[in-house]
């Protein structure tokens, strides 16, 4: 993995299939090794700063874990727990980290900070979460996929059902698209991602062999697909009071038993990023059912909760996937 080293992770669209498939196949490597008890630490005596404007569960227990497990030491910055941004610049605290530590993850808002946090502190920056991309849930994603389907990842079909325009909506994509997959992107056309962007992906995945497509009709989207993927409604950082517009627009995409069917594949499993709103036990899942009278957004709590839904699998996986691009990467 020599060649990955020293590379920030910004967007998948920075890499090549070749180098995607490395980072999966050491990410299943390191997986077996920790379950199998002969993990070797390749990171010990690093340091990595953790920079986290947006709250995050799985993004950082990640990063953490992986970490550790690999013999480096992590160095949190929540929200407020740094000058980013604040009282100095980003490019100023990239040139103060980057003499620190040997890595910087970086989970934000604008894709632009961590493309500065990369230029400007001499050592490899990974995006844990931006607006635009979030690469090392797809990694995750791709890692899990075969380990629930007997075919390669280009035989793999899949759907992705909600916003269209979203940062996993395009990161899935540009993924697939560089990976050679067919994926459709289930959305209502008012919430599909500009015409450039989709021309972009489309290109790559005329390079590789892949089907990138987007469709308005639900039950036309996810037809023979062997994933059914989504994501919350409304992403950290938009205006609360979009709810009631996003319910109506995609209510039609929830998936459920209904649209699980619709693939006409009874292998079909369920995927979501996490988390996700398919019940009322959080705050938020009964203030929307106070509000509008639904108690389950994106997915319904029968799909979630079947055996059909392997999202805790993902889950696990954001640390496998994260610990390859630090081991690639650093080690």
């Amino acid at each position: 993995m020599s060649h990955l080293r020293g590379r920030s992770v910004l967007s998948l669209e920075n890499f090549s299939q070749s180098e995607i498939l490395d980072l999966l196949k050491l990410g299943a490597e390191l997986k077996a090794a920790k379950r199998g008890g002969f993990e070797v630490a390749r990171l010990t005596g690093k340091t990595i700063a953790l920079i986290f404007e947006k709250d995050s569960t799985r993004t950082r227990s990640g990063f953490e874990v992986a970490a550790y497990d690999q013999g480096a030491h992590v160095t949190y910055m929540g929200p407020s727990g740094s000058h980013i941004g604040h009282k100095e610049s980003v490019k100023d605290t990239a040139r103060v980290l980057g003499r620190m530590f040997d890595a910087i993850e970086f989970r934000g808002f604008a894709q632009e900070d961590a493309e500065t946090l990369a230029q400007y502190s001499g050592v490899p920056v990974y995006n844990g979460l931006t607006d635009d991309a979030h690469p090392t849930q797809v990694l995750a994603d791709f890692m899990t996929m075969p380990e629930f389907c007997n075919k390669p990842l280009p035989d793999i079909s899949f759907a992705f059902m909600g916003d269209g325009g979203n940062n996993m909506a395009l990161s899935l994509a540009m993924g697939a698209a560089k990976l050679g997959m067919k994926m459709c992107v289930g959305a209502p056309e008012v919430l599909w991602p500009a015409q450039e962007v989709i021309n972009r992906i489309k290109t790559v995945a005329a390079e590789s062999g892949g089907q990138i497509s987007f469709e308005s009709d639900p039950q036309r989207a996810v037809k023979g697909a062997d994933f059914l993927y989504t994501d919350v409604w409304l992403s950290m950082g938009e205006d609360e009071q979009l709810w009631g517009e996003r319910i109506k627009q995609l209510m039609p995409y929830q998936i459920n038993t209904a649209l699980m069917a619709a693939t006409g594949n009874p292998a079909a499993k369920f995927m979501h990023c996490l988390p996700a709103f398919h019940n009322t036990e959080t705050s938020v899942g009964r203030d929307i059912e106070k509000r509008f009278g639904i108690s389950a957004m994106e997915v319904s709590e029968e799909v979630f909760e079947s055996e059909r839904s392997i999202v805790f699998d993902q889950a696990e996986n954001r640390m496998h996937s994260i610990k390859a691009i630090l081991v690639a990467t650093l080690g």
